[in-house]
């Protein structure tokens, strides 16, 4: 408090952060003791003018200012407003004559009373919480609405409760229930590289102050928005409560000086290494062990600088933290969420070796699926190159090593798509046989089992590759100059034997056939990988995704052999296609997708079909119940504890 000219106390001035809401420079206004009368700046003319301050409770615009004119109303403003502006017209309603008071909604009322009764020492900063409590003491009456419109707001306002009783929550960047609440929080960044670049322009977007830290502060403010304050390391620490290093472990020693600085600070490791388990601890935890007095956070290190400048996109939106403090772990999980990520809590700060490996894993699960199509691939191009290049030229001297980059290549790759396709539900049928031989589905599947049906959607989208450049290669084999000569060829041999019409209709239908059939099954694998895509599979539910994946996959690989039937036709029991005593290879190629179809139909018998729904629905065999309840009485009590 303070005292005026004339010795009369006074309020305070506002906090300049008010001024740019007010379309006018408020006064200070005075309560003058012995006539008890308020008095305060107002607009030249005569109505009396208001500032409203409506919130998220009573429309959903929030925070937004403007002017509303009221006729002969109550002097109000908003609790909010640091300088109240009250009106000094005798005929307000407000006034202490009357003994009345307006209230015009629960958010903006501030009257004499009180202040008066308020004992503060700024007591024109008193809270929307204290004046609902003096107002409750307080016996005043609300003054008699003027109109039907009003008095159905105060029965409104009464009904809905005081909005006082709503939960306040309070966000990093100075958000309070959605409206801004002073300064915005100031986050720090060591290192001025790429990444610091990319999330200090994401920070700033999300209405964060972000001050960087340098060892050059004048070279890397060149590189970044001029309201960045880029500082030395000792300032920027300084001024920040949520650093994040973006700096590499090597670096950590260059802060040992600043260890007095980060004393209760919370540190955000975004630190990698080269390769998977590099160091026996963490960096996080090694970062921990320099400075224990501080707090450290893992996070941020899966994503990348890229995808930090670009927006989260939808492989790269998760967010992994990890911290000993919960707080401080609740913190950056809602700096993150306000960067549009997902954050995912991974607990205590050991599982930052974990979260370390996360960018380091190179096609986890596409390693068995590759390893086995890369295998088949080399199998059978050494198959075909053995049958048809090296068959040719040990008996007849014949050289047919141009057929190499294309032809043998494209004998190759239908061998290796419908054997991966084949694989794909082979690891169903083995699986379905396993619980039958066990009579129920509570049996662990076998290691090899098990990482066989994790990997199903990777080696049907390889199937779907391999089919794909099958077709292409098929396309391009007219075009070769080689096959030019051999149209030519046979041409005139036809010319020389005189054949005028050379059509042979059995072949014609085959011909056609099997390129229809190609062509659907390779729209049924189309249509499956299709599905595979999280984008899409999240709009499909499960009945519809097990429909596409299992019924109309049986169907696609059901197509695919007929479409390799067609293409052998009687070939497959014709002598002079067993070179060397081995089978063409579309006769290898059916023996796996022949057993998976056969398998199929074993299981859609009613008699077999049926006792595997039963037992996929909970029914376990009773040989098996005695097993598992003759073990249960021979688990010792260490072994139930650690269960």
């Amino acid at each position: 408090m303070r005292f005026s000219a004339d010795g009369r106390k006074s309020l305070q001035k506002p906090q300049k952060r008010w001024l740019s809401a007010l379309p006018y420079k408020p006064q200070e206004t005075a309560v003058d003791s012995r006539h008890q009368k308020f008095s305060g700046h107002r607009p030249s003319n005569d109505a009396h003018w208001f500032l409203v301050h409506m919130t998220s409770a009573f429309t959903p615009r929030s925070a937004s200012w403007h002017w509303q004119k009221e006729e002969e109303g109550a002097c109000v403003a908003p609790e909010s407003c640091f300088t109240p502006v009250w009106c000094d017209s005798e005929t307000c309603s407000a006034c202490l004559k009357g003994k009345r008071v307006g209230w015009f909604n629960a958010e903006r009322f501030w009257y004499k009373k009180i202040i008066q009764r308020g004992r503060r020492e700024n007591r024109h900063q008193l809270s929307t919480a204290t004046t609902g409590k003096l107002y409750k003491s307080s016996r005043i009456q609300l003054r008699t609405p003027r109109n039907k419109t009003e008095s159905k707001t105060m029965e409104s306002i009464s009904m809905m409760g005081s909005p006082l009783n709503t939960k306040e929550t309070f966000l990093p960047n100075g958000m309070k229930n959605g409206l801004k609440e002073g300064a915005k929080a100031t986050v720090g960044i060591i290192g001025s590289g790429d990444f610091s670049k990319c999330l200090t322009i994401r920070l700033l977007r999300c209405g964060y102050h972000v001050v960087v830290g340098s060892r050059n502060p004048k070279r890397a403010a060149e590189f970044f928005p001029h309201v960045v304050d880029v500082t030395h390391h000792e300032d920027a620490v300084a001024k920040a409560g949520l650093i994040f290093l973006a700096i590499h472990r090597e670096h950590y020693a260059s802060l040992w000086d600043l260890k007095h600085l980060l004393v209760g600070k919370i540190l955000v490791d975004v630190s990698n290494n080269a390769r998977m388990n590099q160091y026996p601890e963490s960096n996080a935890e090694y970062l921990a062990s320099l400075f224990p007095e501080s707090i450290v956070v893992k996070g941020f290190n899966v994503i990348s600088a890229w995808a930090m400048q670009s927006g989260p996109k939808d492989a790269s939106r998760q967010v992994y933290v990890c911290s000993n403090s919960v707080e401080a772990r609740q913190q950056v999980l809602e700096v993150a969420r306000q960067l549009n990520f997902i954050p995912v809590d991974m607990g205590t700060l050991s599982s930052a070796k974990e979260i370390e490996n996360i960018p380091l894993h190179l096609f986890t699960p596409w390693k068995g699926p590759v390893l086995v199509a890369v295998s088949l691939s080399i199998l059978f191009f050494v198959y075909s190159f053995i049958r048809d290049i090296i068959h040719p030229y040990v008996k007849n001297q014949q050289s047919d090593f141009y057929k190499i980059p294309v032809e043998i290549v494209n004998k190759t790759l239908p061998v290796v798509a419908i054997t991966l396709l084949s694989l794909v539900y082979l690891a169903g049928l083995l699986a379905a046989a396993h619980q039958l031989y066990y009579g129920t589905k509570y049996r662990r599947f076998p290691h090899w089992l098990d990482g066989w049906m994790q990997c199903r959607k990777q080696l049907g989208l390889l199937s779907f590759f391999f089919a794909s450049v099958h077709v292409v290669y098929s396309l391009c084999l007219p075009l070769r100059k080689s096959e030019r000569y051999l149209f030519l060829n046979m041409a005139l041999q036809q010319v020389h034997a005189n054949v005028e019409h050379a059509w042979n209709e059995e072949e014609v239908w085959r011909v056609e056939m099997y390129i229809s059939f190609g062509i659907m099954s390779l729209g049924l694998l189309s249509l499956l990988a299709i599905t595979s895509i999280p984008s899409v599979n999240s709009a499909l539910n499960w009945r519809e995704f097990s429909f596409i994946q299992s019924t109309l996959g049986y169907v696609a690989l059901l197509i695919a052999t007929f479409h390799v039937l067609l293409y052998g036709w009687k070939r497959a029991f014709e002598e002079e296609y067993y070179k060397f005593y081995m089978p063409p290879n579309f006769v290898v190629a059916l023996v796996l997708p022949v057993m998976v179809i056969m398998g199929k139909v074993l299981l859609l018998l009613p008699c077999v079909g049926r006792k595997l729904k039963r037992i996929r629905r909970g029914w376990e065999n009773s040989q098996y119940k005695e097993e598992t309840m003759g073990s249960a009485t021979h688990v010792s009590p260490e072994r139930v504890t650690i269960m």
